[in-house]
């Protein structure tokens, strides 16, 4: 009995080891792109994430560690529209031969001035073109395991109608004249065009930017003007820019909301679906008042 079970053992640690090389290796550019990916590829594939939970990929600056990542990765999945400015440079730097696959194909993007908003993942309907386009990618990229990738697939995809769902019934219960609030940058365009609720930002889409003391005078009138009732910080931008417009126009400070990082595990928005349902919380506890 003894003999069969140490048989038994060496097989499993055997056997164990070759699974895990057999899985896909596979690279997200930010968070929020790594928890789709994760949703789709499940137990078949091995996800790495460059930019990590509370890290902004705006201004991230890519590690000799992340040339090595993307190099031993088979696939490459970026945004685009902008986001990763850094990405070209990497991609040279680890030997440009990762399929790079861009999750926005197919998504129209919305445009501020001559820059193009690559927050589209704030739209749920947007969430799930990024999911269709993981899918596709995943499925062309080993065939063998494309059922699993379609199951894995339509079972969030289905989570996310929910969600949609969930945010249209909470955005109905407030008050349509109290649907206004002042973000850190211009991340929330795509939520704003889906669920009728306006944002106002000091900095445009990307925090490289900063916002001059003729920005934020406007917007202070702005909010005043307006009655606007609420500032929201973000998790990756600086806190006194709205500290100072609260404390100046009178707008309550609504807490926090999640644009282009999730949080650690142990966070308030672990997941995309934990982050646009924090937000929406957020959003309808400040605003409904």
């Amino acid at each position: 009995m003894i003999r069969l079970w140490l048989i038994a053992l060496t097989l499993i640690a055997a056997v164990s080891p070759a699974c895990a090389a057999d899985r896909l290796n596979v690279v997200a550019s930010f968070s929020i792109l790594g928890d789709f990916v994760r949703n789709v590829g499940g137990d078949r594939i091995n996800v790495t994430t460059l930019v990590g939970p509370n890290s902004d990929a705006h201004v991230y600056v890519p590690t000799p560690a992340d040339a090595k990542k993307v190099a031993d990765a088979k696939l490459v999945f970026v945004n685009g529209l902008g986001f990763e400015g850094w990405m070209q440079r990497l991609l040279k730097a680890a030997g440009g031969k990762a399929s790079v696959v861009t999750t926005t194909t197919g998504i129209a993007p919305l445009r501020l001035g001559s820059d193009a908003d690559p927050h589209a993942w704030q739209s749920v309907a947007n969430a799930k073109i990024y999911v269709a386009n993981i899918r596709d990618a995943l499925v062309a990229a080993t065939p063998a395991d494309a059922e699993a990738f379609k199951s894995n697939a339509g079972a969030y995809l289905a989570d996310l109608d929910a969600l949609d769902r969930e945010l249209r019934e909470a955005v109905a219960k407030i008050p349509e004249g109290r649907r206004k609030v002042i973000s850190t940058h211009n991340a929330f365009g795509y939520f704003a065009a889906a669920y009728g609720v306006e944002f106002i930002a000091p900095l445009g889409v990307s925090t490289e930017s900063e916002a001059s003391a003729r920005d934020i005078a406007g917007i202070i009138t702005q909010v005043r003007a307006a009655k606007i009732p609420a500032v929201f910080l973000e998790n990756i931008t600086d806190p006194r820019l709205m500290g100072r417009i609260s404390a100046e126009t009178g707008a309550k400070v609504g807490g926090t909301l999640y644009s282009d990082s999730l949080t650690a595990e142990k966070g308030d928005a672990p997941t995309y679906i934990e982050m646009v349902r924090h937000n929406i919380k957020a959003l309808t506890s400040a605003l409904s008042q």
